[in-house]
């Protein structure tokens, strides 16, 4: 595998993950001084700490933006790597001054990167949603001075969805900016991920999706896309399930709103079939499988699937050259490798 488009189309990754080490240092110390939700613990216990050979290698990957990611994807013949503040960002941070000081601290390291690898990285900025205030500023600043072209939130925030008032400064400034919402995986929150973890589920096996699908269901019932008909947000993992759900999600959501059986339930200008085709773009970041790729192409259209390897979590090289193969169209597999994500990062 190369770069530089020999197969008729550049690959750009769209899912890619670093992080910082002292986003991490406050992921450990979080789990010692027992102040960590059960996911965290789940998670960062693992990749924090563990001296397996997965845990130490992905750690070291996560951490280094520089010459050994860009020899990673020479490798597998990544051309370009949209990177984002690995989940769950400062999400979880309980002081709210370290949290913003960490997620600035991040963009910045991250704006460097990109500066000097400027055909290789772009970024995403990384906010904290607990103040949405200041997280409106750090998207703006994102956007206009640090060359971002996107924003991340990993799902939940202590618990808190999106979809309450409370956030609507960051969707303000999305908008505003023009730049699209990634709203990547979080381990569930206590109150959801006990029967999970005891199966061991919790992660992205399984946890990962349910719970980030349910946070896009929620925004898109709330009436976002109506509030705001311009804005983009991006879910990976084949879409965290919703495109295979669309047609009972429509018809038991319409059967909702007629009965009124749910207060917050109410009628909106378009089924959730059509909002996932007008404002939902999904990724197929861990799911190199050409079955679920080209299904979802076929309900959402074509012009909104990209490809994310999902680094370092998945590196497959396999994985990009089953892509590669693809019974679909060069005109298809050009949108889906290259010019999708071209067209809605604005690159």
């Amino acid at each position: 595998m190369k770069i530089g488009g020999d197969r008729g189309y550049l690959r750009i990754a769209t899912e890619e993950a670093f992080a910082t080490r002292e986003q991490i240092d406050v992921f450990l110390r979080m789990i010692r001084d027992g102040q960590a939700d059960k996911g965290m613990v789940s998670l960062w216990g693992f990749y924090g700490t563990s001296p397996s050979e997965r845990a130490t290698q992905i750690l070291n990957r996560l951490l280094d933006l520089g010459e050994g990611r860009i020899a990673s994807m020479d490798a597998t013949g990544i051309d370009k790597a949209i990177l984002a503040l690995t989940s769950p960002g400062v999400q979880p941070f309980l002081d709210m001054q370290e949290a913003r000081g960490i997620a600035s601290r991040a963009n910045d390291l991250l704006a460097d990167a990109c500066g000097r690898y400027p055909d290789r990285f772009i970024g995403m900025t990384a906010i904290a949603p607990q103040d949405p205030e200041w997280s409106a500023a750090e998207i703006r600043r994102g956007a206009n001075e640090l060359g971002f072209k996107g924003v991340q939130i990993n799902s939940h925030t202590q618990g808190r969805y999106l979809d309450e008032p409370f956030f609507d400064p960051i969707f303000r400034a999305l908008v505003e900016s023009g730049q699209p919402l990634y709203i990547h995986p979080a381990t569930p929150p206590d109150s959801m991920i006990t029967p999970m973890i005891e199966a061991g589920l919790d992660g992205a096996i399984f946890g990962f999706g349910v719970e980030t699908g349910m946070h896009l269901l929620r925004l898109i019932t709330i009436g976002i896309f109506d509030k705001y008909p311009d804005l983009q947000i991006m879910v990976g993992h084949m879409g965290e399930a919703l495109p295979y759900w669309l047609y009972r999600l429509d018809y038991m959501h319409q059967a909702g709103v007629r009965s009124k059986r749910y207060e917050r339930m109410k009628p909106l200008q378009k089924t959730i079939a059509e909002y996932m085709r007008s404002n939902v773009l999904i990724t197929n970041s861990g799911m190199a499988w050409e079955p679920a790729i080209r299904f979802c192409q076929d309900v959402v259209g074509e012009d909104r699937v990209m490809y994310a390897m999902d680094y370092p979590y998945q590196y497959e090289a396999c994985e990009v050259q089953a892509l590669d193969n693809m019974a679909i169209s060069a005109e298809v597999k050009k949108k889906f490798f290259q010019t999708n994500a071209e067209r809605w990062f604005k690159l």
